[in-house]
């Protein structure tokens, strides 16, 4: 078997060849055996990436599960307020409605009996109100028994609390327009319809019937979305409002999604022994829907220090190493020295902070190491 510094000349000489150039071949440094020396066009060829090593905003993560929801201040779950047949669906699904637009024309007995209830409940008021008048006069003139004028002003306080609760339910039909024995409900808010359960000839329980009302649209905007997630107790004192929040769906699995803490229960599970915290994402193209479940990452304790991406280090045994460039040497030839580091490889964040090995202003090998080792 060829040892891995024949294989990666091989490999080099070839990409020479398909380039029809000549290429002198990757050597060592006679005297630095940690040292690789390369031409410029070696370097291009093996995509040899440098950056500067310098301070970095280096967290921890807390990491947790989620879902996508609604920010319920942008949401609207539609019930109908009346019983009675749909006779015209006019919101589908995937409509935009601005507030104030028709959404369905429900043909419903309700409409009739809230305005008889109003008529008779006015009507009892005022013979109530006569009787108790007529009493309070014969109270007066003591023709009449205490008792019985009693009787008249409870009727009478009775009569005024019916005629309230008739006009407060026929109130609940003014979101809508009421045509004869016809109620058109329309949006309190403007947004996407993102939910329909009514078509055309089913028959809608109304909200205040005592019956079991459901829900027959849901109307929203997405533009801004809610990720609500469980933190465990010993994490919580970490996470604060605030909060950098990274967050991934399987639906794009290549893709970050930030945003940021912006509100933290002051309540505990009593089962798990975590709390709700809640993150906010921009979502201009929807591409965050609600329910989906998503992987949080939550960064804690931020700090400036010189940090290192992961790509540039690389393990040989119990060591850490990575690749420093050294510029050209008297030949003419680009020198990447190798170096030992100490890094703390607890850190959950894409970098990676070094405690020794490393300073601000080295250049840092980041794309390539690994075919740099393998010369050596």
């Amino acid at each position: 078997m060829k040892p891995p510094c024949t294989v990666a000349l091989f490999v080099i000489a070839a990409l020479a060849g398909c380039t029809h150039k000549e290429t002198p071949a990757a050597t060592t440094s006679p005297s630095n055996p940690n040292e690789v020396l390369l031409t410029k066009e070696q370097a291009l060829q093996m995509k040899i990436a440098v950056d500067k090593v310098d301070l970095q905003d280096v967290d921890d993560t807390v990491l947790a599960s989620g879902k996508v929801a609604f920010d319920d201040q942008k949401v609207l779950h539609v019930f109908s307020p009346v019983s009675g047949k749909a006779i015209k669906v006019i919101a589908q699904l995937g409509n935009h409605v601005k507030k104030g637009d028709p959404l369905i024309v429900i043909e419903s007995p309700d409409i009739g009996q809230v305005t008889s209830d109003v008529g008779k409940a006015m009507a009892n008021l005022k013979a109530a109100e006569t009787n108790y008048q007529r009493m309070k006069e014969l109270l007066a003139l003591k023709a009449v028994a205490q008792l019985d004028y009693e009787n008249a002003v409870n009727a009478y306080g009775q009569a005024k609390a019916e005629l309230e609760r008739a006009e407060q339910k026929a109130a609940l039909f003014h979101s809508g327009d009421v045509v004869g024995q016809t109620y058109t409900l329309r949006s309190d808010i403007e947004g996407e319809v993102f939910y329909k359960n009514v078509s055309t000839g089913m028959e809608v329980a109304g909200q205040y019937t005592g019956t079991n009302p459901v829900e027959i649209f849901t109307i929203g905007d997405a533009d801004k979305v809610w990720v609500l997630t469980d933190v465990f107790e010993v994490d919580i004192p970490r996470v604060k409002l605030g909060s950098k929040v990274v967050v991934n769906v399987p639906s794009w699995p290549d893709r970050d999604f930030v945003g940021k803490v912006d509100w933290i229960s002051s309540a505990l599970d009593p089962t798990t022994h975590a709390t709700k915290v809640r993150c906010t994402f921009d979502n201009s193209d929807h591409a965050l829907k609600p329910e989906m479940f998503a992987t949080v990452k939550i960064s804690v304790d931020v700090k400036k220090a010189i940090a290192i991406p992961r790509s540039a280090v690389i393990r040989l045994g119990d060591q850490l190493v990575v690749f420093l460039d050294r510029g050209p040497g008297l030949d003419g030839k680009e020198r990447y020295e190798r170096l030992p580091v100490i890094v703390d490889e607890g850190e959950g964040s894409k970098w990676l902070t070094v405690d020794h090995g490393l300073e601000v202003g080295d250049k840092l090998v980041t794309s390539g190491a690994l075919l740099l080792s393998d010369m050596l």
